[in-house]
């Protein structure tokens, strides 16, 4: 929508005859708001604050205001205070302020503003989803009456003849000098709400109401440790984050540190300096999973540590947002959104793991929390460390252009060898050409790690029993009805599931297509991968981690913990167990298949297979005993697998980077990706070629080095009932993307028949 048809709809022209003179200049020394709304609109609207609000409004608040040609009463952010704008217009006021304080401080308002310029959305997009719905709704509170002596009545106390109780209770809110609820209250005189109510009544007492937080979080009590004792190369590192601290400036340093060299102890003594000037941290983590292990090792070292991540409730969340808020909190320990955190004092960002895809938000706003947590490092001036045994290609990039600065632990700790790997080649294994997820080779390893009372890792990304099912007759796989994907069969609910929409059905016995009753199950999933283990070997205990068997609250926590005291011999299951976990007694880890990231079609595919086996890999070896990996792969002369076996980062580097700049991908290139989507095919096809004209129409009239490619069909061709089409922008500055999509506003779909979405710097291609 352009701008001036938003003012059409909004604003009346000041020369409006209806207008009276007096009027329009009385309004132009107003005080005004602009209020951003939570729509794909690219400005700010002017609202007159009345004179009731004027002591009440700041920015940062939630207001409600007359909002289009109906004046539905609709809530915005206001995100500024001032003189009414030059242009004349009539100005509708505010109908009410919803919240007492600011929810967002004027350094986190630059941020989201920074946030909707840099993802191409609207700012009340953004700050729709920075606050959380349960600080919206103030989640988890209820208002409380206080009581308390009143101040004007204090000399006629000494003249009047109270009853017992009456005096009690006056007696109680004297010697407690401040105001009580009524529970407390009635305790304390051993009296009911009557003595109360009477006092009240004769003005004696006063009463007020204030909105309290029910809010009980049950916080795991945890034995304080002491700091461990750093080797050469930790303390190296160390002196340089602390140097960076003292000297009160912003930068950004790529901690690469080899799987167990010791980096949460870096970052925990880091922050003991930040916490020792009255400041707070935090720190992002990838996966629920590694959450409990996490926030254990900081409640170990800090007085208070709160966590923020999509399984808490909106009670939970909203409390825990107020105690950061008020500055009681040291350490903000969450996934992707607790970059946002209300910190007042924050003095160290630090992200874990952060080669991670999880820390790219998949809706709108589509932002990446390392670019996001870069910026507000930025903006409050403070350090920001980057964290990972495989680092992304853009954040190595950013090192060789000399953006960022490398800090670096190439051993583990107490100089322990990393993990032998044996790349195993599974093409002539006789147990996987009959279909088994164990090989001869995994199994004899297996079966020698449980006789050395060792513990076992077995990662295997895809979940469910079987990913594929499969018409014999026909050759043709049967797809969800609502999606381009294969179903996946679930046998512990026995049903064929749709991994994308959900979509579910009892199992088929019959072709949909052509009615022929040959449907095979095929390919492992890591139900198929426990059914076929616990069979394997009977005698140990077996325990199953994915999204599918890790639903319930607290259940990563439980599973891990088994894991740790030794009551469960083999973990299996999908990614979540992948990264940053550390279990001394592992001394097998099993890759059952590296190839299911490999041929994707994304250019990334290279890099995140490189990047998991070298993760998980990392899990084993940690203690005296050492450990070993097994890599079962059909691709056994792929360069990134056999980098990761050998553990060589930077070798994996040197062979991707040229291939990357040949390419034109990043880190060399920003990439945006524009997805079409509609029930009809052609109709979107067309919406789609129709835009991709006019982009290219533009990117010569302005002269732009942007590359326009497509559209074409998205590898997930229909997702949710709706046909998909894409279209790619490159570039090698994001500005020149942004100026490009910007131009071309009026001429994007505008049709209910066909929506459209914007990715910058994709993580998801398909």
């Amino acid at each position: 929508m352009s701008k001036s048809h938003q003012q059409k709809l909004f604003d009346e022209p000041l020369e409006d005859p209806a207008v009276p003179a007096w009027e329009l200049a009385a309004q132009k020394d107003r005080l005004t708001a602009q209020v951003v709304f939570n729509r794909p609109l690219d400005t700010a609207f002017h609202y007159l604050v009345p004179d009731a609000l004027r002591g009440m409004l700041q920015p940062g608040q939630r207001v409600r205001v007359p909002f289009g040609k109906s004046n539905r009463g609709t809530i915005g952010y206001c995100v500024g205070v001032g003189q009414p704008p030059e242009t004349a217009y009539k100005l509708k006021s505010i109908d009410a302020v919803l919240d007492h304080e600011p929810l967002l401080t004027p350094q986190m308002l630059e941020l989201t503003q920074w946030i909707g310029k840099r993802y191409l959305c609207s700012w009340g997009q953004v700050l729709e989803a920075v606050v959380p719905a349960g600080v919206k709704k103030k989640a988890g509170t209820r208002m409380v009456k206080f009581f308390q002596i009143d101040a004007q009545a204090t000399e006629r106390l000494k003249d009047l003849k109270l009853s017992s109780k009456q005096a009690a209770v006056i007696n109680v809110l004297k010697s407690a000098g401040k105001p009580l609820n009524a529970q407390e209250l009635t305790t304390a005189a051993d009296c009911g709400t009557s003595p109360i109510e009477t006092l009240r009544k004769k003005g004696l007492i006063e009463v007020f109401q204030k909105r309290m937080n029910s809010q009980e979080t049950e916080t795991e009590t945890v034995e304080q440790d002491e700091d461990l004792i750093l080797n050469p190369d930790q303390e190296r590192v160390l002196s340089t984050i602390l140097a960076t601290l003292r000297a009160g400036k912003h930068e950004t340093q790529l901690l690469h540190g080899v799987t167990g060299s010791g980096k949460t102890e870096v970052y925990i003594q880091a922050i003991r300096e930040v916490v020792s000037y009255g400041r707070q941290a935090i720190v992002l983590v990838p996966e629920i999973s590694l959450t409990p292990q996490t926030i254990r090792r900081f409640n170990s070292r800090f007085d208070s540590v709160a966590v923020l991540h999509s399984h808490l409730s909106d009670a939970e969340r909203h409390w825990h947002w107020q105690q950061i808020r008020s500055g009681a909190v040291q350490v903000v320990v969450g996934a992707r959104s607790a970059v946002f955190a209300p910190t007042p004092h924050l003095g160290l960002i630090v992200i874990d793991e952060e080669h991670e895809n999880t820390f790219k938000q998949e809706t709108t706003p589509r932002y990446h929390a390392r670019e996001v947590a870069r910026e507000r490092a930025r903006i409050e001036n403070i350090p920001l460390i980057l964290g990972s045994a495989t680092p992304t290609l853009e954040s190595w990039n950013r090192v060789i252009e000399k953006k960022d600065t490398l800090i670096s632990l190439p051993n583990r700790v107490a100089k322990r060898p990393m993990p032998p790997v044996v790349i195993v080649d599974i093409r002539n294994d006789p147990a996987s050409q009959k279909g088994q997820a164990v090989g001869r080779v995994l199994f004899t390893g297996i079966r020698s790690a449980l006789q050395d009372d060792g513990q076992i890792i077995l990662f295997l990304n895809l979940r469910g029993h079987s990913p594929t099912l499969w018409c014999r007759a026909c050759g043709e796989s049967i797809r969800c009805p609502h999606c381009d994907l294969t179903l996946t069969w679930h046998k512990d609910k026995n049903i064929a599931l749709c991994h994308l929409c959900d979509f579910e059905c009892p199992p088929l016995t019959h072709c949909p297509k052509c009615g022929h009753a040959g449907v095979r199950y095929l390919g492992i999933g890591t139900q198929r991968l426990e059914q076929e283990v616990r069979a394997k070997f009977p005698e140990a205990k077996i325990i199953r981690m994915d999204s599918d068997s890790m639903r319930k609250p607290g259940s990563h926590n439980r599973a891990l913990e088994a894991f740790r005291h030794g009551e469960v011999q083999i973990l299996l299951g999908t990614q979540m167990i992948a990264k940053g976990l550390d279990f001394p007694n592992v001394t097998l880890v099993g890759v059952i298949n590296a190839d299911t990231m490999l041929h994707q079609p994304d250019f990334r595919a290279s890099e995140r297979t490189f990047q998991l086996i070298s993760q998980v890999a990392g899990r084993t070896g940690r203690s005296d005993r050492g450990g070993r990996v097994l890599v079962q792969t059909s691709c056994p002369t792929e360069p990134a697998i056999l980098r990761a076996a050998e553990h060589d980062y930077l070798g994996f580097v040197q062979d991707e980077l040229p291939h990357r700049r040949e390419m034109q991908t990043p880190p060399f290139y920003h990439f945006a990706r524009i997805i079409f989507r509609g029930e009809n095919e052609q109709t979107v096809a067309a919406e789609a070629k129709r835009v991709a004209n006019v982009l290219n129409e533009q990117r010569e009239a302005l002269n732009l080095p942007v590359n326009v490619l497509g559209p074409a069909i998205c590898p997930v061709t229909k997702l949710k009932k709706n046909f998909r089409y894409h279209l790619q922008l490159g570039s090698p500055e994001i500005r020149f993307i942004h100026k490009l999509w910007t131009s071309i506003g009026e001429y994007l779909p505008k049709s209910r028949d066909v929506e459209f979405t914007i990715d910058i710097d994709p993580v998801n291609m398909r």
